[in-house]
């Protein structure tokens, strides 16, 4: 989408990593962000829903937040991810931290580009695919781009997260 910059968009652009912006009409009405973005751009991308991510903030029992990357078909096994990010439990993040650090609101977090850097896990289903879409940080705007770029700017662990 031609204009579009959020933080994480200007973090793709800066270490040169090739990857492509999806925009869709998002509609206000809707609490299901992800399965918002699966209706609009599987078909039109050409991508399984799988392939589609979404990103969830959780709030780690050793303290402190993370961020867990997963299918948008698939749930969190919380403690799956709590394990890979070193810690007994985890539960999800409430909305204000998530977005107060993140720097971005519910619905469009997206794992680059945060304010503040979270340790962050991948489902390792990521690894299936040439490439992925996450959040772009806005509402009814995706990336699209290969797992591994997402790992290496992320900082990310890959661990089976869902259940």
């Amino acid at each position: 989408m031609a204009g579009a910059s959020t933080p994480a968009i200007r973090a793709l652009t800066r270490a040169r990593v090739t990857h492509r912006v999806h925009a869709y009409a998002h509609d206000p009405r809707s609490d299901s962000y992800g399965a918002e973005a699966v209706a609009a751009l599987a078909d039109r991308v050409g991508v399984a829903a799988a392939q589609i991510f979404k990103t969830l903030v959780l709030e780690l029992s050793t303290g402190g937040l993370a961020v867990a990357v997963l299918p948008v078909p698939r749930t969190l096994a919380l403690k799956a991810a709590a394990a890979a990010l070193g810690a007994p439990k985890a539960v999800l993040a409430d909305r204000a931290k998530a977005e107060r650090t993140t720097g971005y609101v519910l619905g469009g977090i997206s794992p680059l580009g945060q304010k503040r850097a979270l340790p962050t896990v991948l489902d390792d289903s990521a690894l299936r695919w040439d490439r992925v879409l996450c959040s772009a940080g806005k509402r009814g705007l995706e990336i699209e781009l290969a797992p591994a770029d997402l790992i290496r700017l992320t900082g990310a662990v890959t661990a089976a997260v869902t259940g």
